[in-house]
């Protein structure tokens, strides 16, 4: 039974959800509804029940003390509503949590319930892929959808992705099926440094959710953590010359491909976002109650990462760094979830996969860096 009780009238809620796991590659996605929440200060209202599910082989339940009291976090996916202000206030029912282990259909039936309790008119689900784009570049992100009306009126583009998929095309789906407007957003993270964090790749989604939603986000610390890491990248990049090369290749190939884009579209979509922060301060944020005293409810502590990896050579286990998570439980051998209607850089239909927690096979290096291996095909 869903119980909704402290969660107070919502002003043309949309519900945006991140899932850790195979679809969220440098924990972008994650990242991206974790900043919202703590930007506008959300408080979780609900979770669902762990044992329902999650595999805790797969996903481990964490201890930690409070008080001098033990306790345990177990890993779930959790709700929160926070409020966006300025001149259009507007709610943002928040769901941040881990690809579930079992029961994939319930789970969506779950999450649509609450949709359905708090009035939700659109849902927005953010992931991340790993693709042949270059880090030096901004990060391409796709908005896809299943509605063609939708498509049409917001300016996405239609899937027509068929593969293996991951928690957020069948979230997608099944809220095509119920009748609620849905949109997936998916970012693309060179595969040569998929590593997290990844804050370019979180500051291109929040931005693209900026656009589609005409609201304003307090980025905070972000655009000077996503600039540290692209120099950072930069130098550890400059330190192997195979690197480096395939690196200019994919600069070179990008350009290419989007010299034709490079149009007053672009430049006066960038315009609007510049003028929507002049002068404007932080919105505030509005906090729901708590959803009783089930410890599920509390999110893992965790200690985040400022200095990116070394990159890893075109081919090797950079590429396969998000083989789908628990590779022996997948018929589909590894193949990843992403947003199969638009793979950035020239690849295949959604030509990357997310982060895997669990053991990673690693692809044989080619000979030369011209001739990189093509990270397997995900979805939407």
């Amino acid at each position: 039974m869903i119980e909704l009780e402290g969660v107070p009238e919502l002003i043309d809620p949309v519900m945006v959800a991140a899932f850790e796991g195979w679809n969220d590659a440098g924990d972008a996605a994650s990242t991206a509804v974790a900043h919202l929440e703590r930007e506008f200060k959300g408080e979780v209202f609900a979770a669902l029940d762990a044992e329902d599910y999650y595999d805790f082989q797969v996903n481990r339940p964490t201890v930690f003390m409070e008080g001098g009291v033990r306790k345990i976090t177990w890993p779930t996916t959790r709700l929160s509503v926070v409020r966006v202000g300025g001149d259009k206030p507007r709610d943002l029912v928040l769901v941040r949590g881990i690809e579930p282990s079992m029961r994939w259909r319930s789970f969506c039936n779950e999450l649509l319930g609450f949709a359905h309790e708090l009035g939700v008119e659109l849902v927005v689900v953010l992931g991340a892929l790993l693709g042949d784009t270059p880090h030096t570049r901004p990060v391409p992100v796709s908005g896809v959808t299943s509605d063609a009306d939708l498509a049409r009126r917001m300016d996405l583009e239609e899937t027509k992705y068929e593969g293996p998929t991951g928690i957020v095309g069948v979230l997608q789906e099944a809220c095509t099926h119920a009748g609620v407007p849905a949109v997936s957003l998916w970012a693309a993270v060179p595969h040569y440094v998929s590593q997290p964090p990844n804050p370019k790749a979180t500051l291109a989604l929040l931005n693209r959710l900026e656009d589609l939603l005409d609201l304003r986000v307090p980025l905070g610390e972000l655009p000077e953590d996503a600039r540290a890491w692209q120099v950072g990248v930069d130098q550890l990049a400059a330190e192997d010359s195979e690197v480096a090369e395939y690196v200019q290749t994919l600069e070179e190939a990008r350009d290419t491909a989007e010299l034709p884009e490079a149009s007053g579209e672009a430049i006066a979509r960038e315009f609007e976002r510049y003028l929507r922060r002049r002068d404007v301060s932080p919105p505030g944020g509005h906090a729901t109650a708590d959803g009783g005293d089930g410890s599920y409810l509390r999110d893992t502590p965790g200690a985040g990462r400022t200095r990116p990896p070394k990159p890893t050579r075109p081919g090797t286990s950079g590429a396969a760094e998000g083989a789908q998570e628990g590779a022996g439980e997948d018929s589909s051998g590894g193949a990843q979830d992403g947003p199969g209607e638009h793979a950035p850089g020239g690849a295949p239909d959604g030509a990357a996969e997310g982060r895997d927690e669990g053991t990673r096979e690693t692809p044989d290096a080619p000979d030369t860096p011209e001739t990189p291996d093509t990270p397997d095909t995900p979805e939407d």
